[in-house]
């Protein structure tokens, strides 16, 4: 493909991942795209009678796994007997999930649940408890139905299938509108190496993993010791960098469980690492946009690009800053290019720069240099502010580093979401 034949959204992929593009392969899909994995997704009438409410991922064989987990200090119980089954042995066969109640603040029973939807699932799939990993999404508070849940559970397993990605993204949405998956695959020693992803979320999110729960899977091989740290640094250029509402929930997870069936030449920090870290990276970036793009309520995906910051560090806190400012996001909701909303927000993001240097961009439109206004078409601006994808782009004049943010507009439709999210 020429130059001239690139769209403009192409030309910001090549700017954005450059010379990993030549060896990433999109692919349609989601957890079940790599080898060796089915799922399933199953009404259990938990909390919705009319949809899908409990999925089920499963490895035909046992996969290293790795998750990270909301920052929130009240933490479902989910959360509990998952991060206990890691430490146990690190190897998963399977997850369970749910949609419609969190299991989130029902104490010590909540937990036995939690446990006893694991060993119903090794139950039915002949494997151990340990073996399974637990998640929970809805409402707060509310005990889980065990016996639809038991039902459900044994309904998934039998409805597992290599083509059950699609149903599992749907039973895992609580106000989402639509299912979230993704899939991508390179080479390596040979072999061709899948990733695959399936995400939910659309409020209840700020950077601190947000309101989501995010499951990838690989047929990869990955050093035990590997998979956690590339996780980790996916996670923090991805799912932390989004924010739709401000809030951070109880029941957030990402988990990643790779069963090795490529047949591939280990993956570790230092062979094929940084392949696999951009390949998992450029997957989660595209469930985070979608996540955002849904938002609750949402009209606009918005996108935040700081540029020249002296650390990622402070690019990174600088882009989540102004994407998660209610003002920048009613702004952008109103068609109002209000810059100075943004130079607010980034002076309290606690990034260091000098406020004399900044320039503010909406679109590619320079809306303020060195701090100060620039002469713009009003009218030009408010259409870009219109537009699907909003892309604001700050450039600190302070260093080399860069950083995105994603979130999206603040509207009127958020508060009807969330004032009746329990009716």
């Amino acid at each position: 493909m020429t130059e001239k034949q690139m769209t403009e959204k192409q030309k910001e992929e090549q700017a954005r991942w450059g010379a990993m593009l030549s060896y990433l392969t999109p692919l349609r899909g989601g957890v079940t795209a790599p080898q060796g994995f089915k799922a399933s997704g199953v009404k259990a009438e938990i909390r919705y009678s009319n949809r899908r409410d409990l999925a089920l991922i499963y490895s035909e064989t046992p996969a290293a796994a790795a998750a990270l987990y909301t920052r929130n200090r009240v933490q479902a119980a989910p959360i509990a007997v998952t991060r206990e089954h890691l430490q146990k042995g690190g190897r998963l066969r399977a997850a369970v999930i749910n949609a419609g109640v969190a299991n989130a603040g029902t104490g010590a029973q909540g937990v036995e649940d939690a446990r006893q939807m694991a060993r119903w699932t090794a139950e039915f799939l002949k494997i151990a408890p340990e073996e399974v990993a637990v998640a929970s999404t809805g409402v707060i508070g509310m005990r889980l139905p065990m016996e639809k849940i038991r039902r459900g559970i044994y309904e998934a397993v039998q409805a597992l299938s290599e083509d059950g990605g699609g149903d599992a993204a749907r039973a895992i949405m609580t106000t989402d509108t639509r299912p979230k998956e993704a899939a991508v695959s390179f080479e390596w020693g040979g072999r061709t190496v899948t990733l695959g992803a399936m995400a939910k979320g659309a409020g209840m999110m700020h950077p601190n993993l947000a309101t989501m729960l995010v499951f990838v899977t690989t047929d990869a091989a990955v050093e035990d010791a590997f998979l956690p740290a590339a996780l980790t640094a996916a996670a923090d250029r991805s799912v932390n960098m989004l924010s739709i509402d401000g809030d951070t929930s109880t029941n957030d997870m990402v988990l990643i469980m790779a069963n090795g069936q490529a047949g591939n030449p280990l993956i570790t920090a230092d062979s094929g690492g940084e392949r696999f870290l951009r390949a998992l990276e450029y997957l989660l970036v595209k469930l985070t946009r979608e996540m955002a793009r849904d938002g609750e309520g949402a009209t606009r995906l918005i996108e935040v690009e700081v540029v020249n910051a002296a650390s990622e560090s402070d690019a990174r806190l600088a882009a989540r800053t102004i994407v998660s400012s209610s003002l920048v996001k009613t702004a952008v909701h109103g068609r109002d290019p209000n810059w100075g909303r943004v130079l607010a927000a980034l002076g309290y993001s606690g990034a260091e720069f000098d406020p004399e240097k900044v320039d503010i961009y909406f679109g590619k439109v320079c809306v303020a240099a060195g701090g100060c206004e620039q002469p713009f078409s009003e009218e030009e601006v408010r259409e870009l502010l219109g537009e699907d994808e909003v892309r604001i782009t700050v450039d600190l004049h302070a260093g080399t580093a860069r950083a995105f943010a994603w979130g999206c507009d603040l509207s009127p439709d958020y508060v009807h979401i969330n004032a009746s999210y329990r009716s």
